[in-house]
């Protein structure tokens, strides 16, 4: 069997895995990218977050992004019914940083991550899967399969699994584990839309359902993402096949949706698509001679779109890591990784598990008429969730839910009194 020698391996040509490639490359690692799938290809995750785009500004991978002209992204708003809306601006955010994002057609961007660490001279490798892996004290070796040809073996001196939902080294190390979430079911599709407002042609919208919410993405003109998101039993009230006429059931399910959409004859981009059960976890993020980024360590919930803001975040905290560890300095994974990363997990966790209890849309709704506490909450939506300054990072288990108990005992004596 071939051998092929490199510094380091990085499974997966995403986000996380393009930002990692790209950051080793620069401080001078060999490395070289698999990817099972043929890009351009179909992802979902199309809202960035602006904490992206200072990992894609540090792997050097911001201007090429640019350059696509790909909408921007100013900030989210949510609707809970036809009275009830808030808007989060993230040029007014607590956090210093940057203030807006793009939304964009996943294929199309994960393409330009991709095409830019090649040209940066980055090794990258379509349609090759791994099929083994063996870890020792001295190095790693992992089996490659590719589409075509023979299957041969990489040795390395370190894995970055970016995976994503392949999640391969969890998967054949026995890694995985299940979420503290309840399985939830998310149904999307692309449409023609002729009716955009432009107020909704900044923002990332979001529009509450009885047991469920929906998320409208402008990606290009002409052209928006919908999902619904829930639970499984209330989406079924409109259908079990997961078919364009339970999509257009679900239209209705909302005033705002009502009003944008079905007054016209929706046209799919393509057919309504479906997954069950999203979530994921590991018992792990690093070991011996590897590491997890992006969705291969956790995937929580699409509802505040962390998941490209993880990908960036953990491919390029990794790879600087391990630009540090070849360069023979000692690192504290256990420290300067898992215990990082997990903490930004746990503020989106608090974040998605308070927006179930709805103790989040208490808060979202009543920043219209208290704005002291809305740039906290802001960096939080656009994915500052590393920044201790801000009390809703640091102290988020309880303050977010205390914050609250405040904002309701308010409103009930503001009730009292008239």
């Amino acid at each position: 069997m071939r051998v092929e020698k490199v510094d380091v391996l990085v499974i997966g040509a995403g986000p996380a895995g393009s930002v990692a490639a790209a950051i080793l490359n620069k401080n001078g690692h060999q490395v070289k990218v698999v990817e099972k799938q043929k890009f351009p290809r179909f992802v979902i995750g199309e809202s960035l977050l602006p904490r992206c785009l200072h990992n894609l500004e540090k792997a050097g991978l911001l201007e090429a992004v640019q350059a696509q002209n790909f909408q921007r992204k100013n900030g989210a708003s949510f609707t809970r019914n036809a009275e009830e809306f808030c808007a989060f601006d993230f040029s007014e955010h607590f956090t210093p940083g940057w203030g807006y994002a793009y939304q964009m057609p996943r294929a199309q961007f994960d393409k330009t991550l991709a095409d830019e660490i090649v040209r940066q001279g980055v090794d990258l490798c379509y349609e090759e899967s791994v099929e083994a892996v063996q870890f020792s004290p001295e190095k790693a070796l992992i089996d490659i399969q590719p589409k075509k040809g023979d299957r041969y073996q990489i040795e390395a001196q370190f894995v970055v699994d970016a995976s994503g939902y392949g999640r391969v080294l969890p998967r054949l190390l026995d890694l995985g584990c299940d979420s503290a979430f309840p399985a939830r079911t998310a149904f999307f599709a692309h449409i023609k839309d002729t009716t955009r407002t432009k107020a909704s042609e900044f923002l990332t919208e979001v529009a509450e359902l009885k047991a469920a919410w929906t998320w409208m993405i402008p990606l290009e003109k002409g052209i928006t993402s919908i999902g619904f998101v829930g639970d499984p039993d209330f989406l079924e009230q409109y259908g079990t096949d997961y078919d364009e006429t339970m999509f257009r059931k679900l239209l209705s399910t909302h005033p705002l949706l009502v009003e944008r959409y079905t007054a016209q004859e929706i046209e799919f981009v393509f057919p309504p698509r479906v997954i069950k059960g999203y979530s994921a976890g590991v018992k792990q993020m690093y070991g011996e001679r590897f590491v997890l980024v992006g969705n291969s360590t956790e995937f929580l919930d699409p509802i505040f779109s962390s998941g490209v803001a993880f990908a960036t975040e953990t491919g390029a905290v990794a790879a600087e890591l391990l630009s540090r560890q070849l360069a023979g300095e000692k690192v504290d994974w256990e420290k300067e990784y898992t215990k990082y990363i997990q903490h930004g997990i746990d503020v989106f966790r608090t974040f998605v598990r308070e927006w179930y209890t709805g103790n989040l849309q208490t808060i979202l709704y009543a920043t219209r008429k208290d704005p002291s506490f809305k740039k906290q909450i802001c960096s939080v939506l656009a994915g500052y969730v590393w920044d201790k300054k801000n009390p809703y990072v640091k102290k988020h288990r309880r303050a977010v839910p205390l914050l609250a108990e405040v904002i309701r005992g308010q409103q009930e004596a503001n009730a009292a009194k008239e």
